[in-house]
C-alpha cells in the first residue's frame, strides 16, 4: 500500500474541517493555514501540523506548497494572490521533478445568470462537458482565478495535476466544530430580525446542492482518482462538480417561512419578495445576482468515482440542524 501523500490545506473552516478529519482518518500527515493561536492550539490537539497565517502571507504560502505533495484550497475563490503563492509552489515542485497535486475549490456562481429570480433556467452545465465551462467569460465570478489555474496546468503539463472542484450551495451543521454555512442561515437570520421570509424577484431561479460532509469526501474521492490516474488525466478536464437536489429560492423561503412559524418566531408563514432596502441585511447590493440567479448543474464525474451524498436533504437539515443551532445563539 502506498504511503498516504502529504497535504497542506488553506481554508480550515466550514468545507475545510471535514476535509482534514477525513484524511486523519486515512492517516494522510496534514499541515493547515490558520489564523490565530487558538485555531492552532484545536488542530494541533488533533494531529494537524498548524501555519499561523494568512492568505496574504504569499512567502509562507508558496513555501509550504512547495513542501507537500498535495495543496487543497477550500479559502476564498477570488483571492487570486493566494492562488498564485500555490502555483509558484507547484512550480518548485515542478523543476525540481517532484509529482504535485492541487485542489482548487472555485463555486457555481461562476455559472449565474442575470435572471433575477424571473425564471427558472433551462441550462444545465455539466462536468462532462468542459467546453461550456470553459466558454464562460473571463468576468464571470471567480472565473479570474480558475483561469490562473487552467494556464498554470498547461505550463506544467503532465508534470503536475491540478483540480478544480466547483461546489453549489453547501447546506449542513457539523455538530464537532459547530460551524454553518452561509446561504440559507442568512435568510433564517433576515426573517428573524424583521419578521419575514424573503426572496428576489419571483424566487423562481434554481441552484444545486450538497451537504458538507458530502463534499468532504467529494475531496477525498478526487485525491484517491487523481492518485492513481494518468498524469495527464486533467489536462483536457480539470472541472469537477458536486450538485445534488436543486432548489428554488421561492421554495427556500417558504422552508424558512415555515419552520419559523411553527417555532413561533415570526407571525407569517408566508414569504415574500424583497425590497431593495432590505438588501443590506441579506448579501448587499450584490443580493439579487446571488439570490435571483440561476446556476443549475449536474455532477457526472464524481458520481462515476463512487462519490455520492448519503445525508439528509436540505430542507431536513434546515429544520433539524441549522435553524436550532442559529436560534441557540440567536438574540
Amino acid at each position: 500500500m502506498a504511503t498516504p501523500k502529504s497535504v497542506f490545506l488553506l481554508g480550515a473552516g466550514y468545507i475545510g474541517q471535514h476535509i482534514i478529519d477525513l484524511l486523519l482518518a486515512t492517516n494522510h500527515p496534514v499541515a493547515a493555514l490558520v489564523r490565530n493561536a487558538e485555531q492552532a492550539a484545536a488542530f494541533k490537539k488533533a494531529g494537524v501540523k498548524t501555519i499561523l497565517g494568512t492568505l496574504d502571507d504569499s512567502e509562507l504560502i508558496t513555501e509550504h506548497s512547495a513542501q507537500h505533495e498535495v495543496t487543497i484550497n477550500t479559502a476564498s475563490c477570488d483571492h487570486l494572490p493566494s492562488v498564485k503563492a500555490v502555483l509558484a509552489g507547484i512550480r518548485q515542485r515542478v523543476l525540481a521533478g517532484q509529482p504535485s497535486i492541487y485542489i482548487h475549490t472555485s463555486g457555481t456562481l461562476l455559472l449565474a445568470d442575470e435572471a433575477k429570480g424571473a425564471y427558472k433556467s433551462d441550462k444545465i452545465y455539466r462536468d462532462d462537458v468542459p467546453a461550456d465551462i470553459d466558454a464562460l467569460p473571463p468576468t464571470a465570478p471567480h472565473r479570474h482565478v480558475d483561469l490562473v489555474i487552467v494556464q498554470a496546468a498547461r505550463e506544467f503539463g503532465d508534470r503536475a495535476q491540478l483540480a478544480i472542484l466547483i461546489p453549489p450551495i453547501v447546506y449542513g451543521f457539523n455538530p464537532v466544530h459547530k460551524r454553518l454555512t452561509i446561504a440559507l442561515p442568512q435568510l433564517v437570520r433576515f426573517a428573524l430580525k424583521h419578521g419575514f421570509s424573503g426572496y428576489v424577484g419571483e424566487g423562481r431561479n434554481v441552484w444545486s446542492s450538497t451537504h458538507v460532509a458530502a463534499l468532504g469526501r467529494a475531496y477525498t474521492t478526487l485525491l484517491s482518482y487523481i492518485e492513481t490516474a494518468a498524469p495527464s488525466a486533467l489536462l483536457e478536464n480539470p472541472y469537477f462538480f458536486t450538485g445534488g437536489q436543486e432548489i428554488s429560492f421561492r421554495e427556500a423561503a417558504e422552508h424558512v417561512g415555515r419552520i419559523l412559524y411553527k417555532l413561533g418566531r415570526i407571525p407569517s408563514p408566508e414569504p415574500r419578495p424583497f425590497v431593495e432596502s432590505d438588501f443590506g441585511d441579506v448579501f448587499g447590493p450584490v443580493t439579487p445576482f446571488i439570490l435571483g440567479a440561476n446556476a443549475r448543474n449536474h455532477a457526472i464525474r464524481l458520481p462515476k468515482l463512487g462519490w455520492e451524498s448519503k445525508e439528509k436533504d436540505i430542507w431536513s437539515s434546515l429544520e433539524e440542524d441549522e435553524i436550532p443551532f442559529i436560534l441557540a445563539v440567536h438574540v
